[in-house]
């Protein structure tokens, strides 16, 4: 007897949705970085991606377990890069290299959106509007550009509700059986 496995789709989805929105609010200038950010970094970006990873690894889905497991490392290892010079535990990376970090994120991030070609609307802005964040991001450290860090902040917001979106659309139309709301 087949066993029917939940999805975990949107666990990871709200875990990076919800982290990337108070990220960016940082980023949009709204706030400091706090250890609120940092421990929904560590909790819900990193760890419960991970596991959401891990869970489409046992349902087959290569692409959910790289998405997954290789943002919610992004996290855990953004959050090192954030505590470990404060702990005394290596040296701050500078704003130069960091955008090299970003970029390099960037990259992986617009091959997995050549990855939901195919897939539905919401699923490609997602990844869409990852890949512009990260780029954006990228481009702030390498000109020490506040405005440019600004517009990430707002633009990180929206990738993030689009995250929170499909999250719940996923939810409530499994839920339901039915279109609650729609994906495209």
């Amino acid at each position: 007897m087949d066993q029917k496995l939940a999805n975990p789709a949107p666990l990871g989805l709200m875990g990076f949705g919800m982290t990337t929105i108070l990220l960016n609010l940082h980023n949009a200038g709204y706030f400091p970085i706090a250890s609120m950010v940092l421990a929904m970094g560590m909790f819900y970006g990193g760890v419960a991606q991970v596991i959401a990873g891990i869970m489409e690894f046992k349902k087959g889905n290569t692409f959910g377990l790289t998405a997954f497991t290789s943002y919610g490392l992004f996290w855990l290892t953004l959050v090192g890069l954030i505590v470990l010079p404060k702990m005394g535990l290596g040296e701050p990376t500078s704003e130069a290299f960091m955008g090299w970090y970003l970029f390099l994120w960037g990259l992986f991030t617009f091959f997995m959106f050549l990855g939901t070609f195919g897939a539905n609307f919401v699923l490609q802005f997602v990844f869409g509007s990852l890949t512009v964040l990260f780029f954006l991001l990228a481009a702030r450290d390498w000109l020490e550009s506040p405005a440019i860090g600004r517009l990430a902040g707002f633009e990180g917001i929206l990738c993030g509700a689009s995250a929170c979106y499909l999250a719940m659309a996923e939810v409530l139309n499994e839920k339901y059986g039915r279109t609650v709301l729609p994906i495209g």
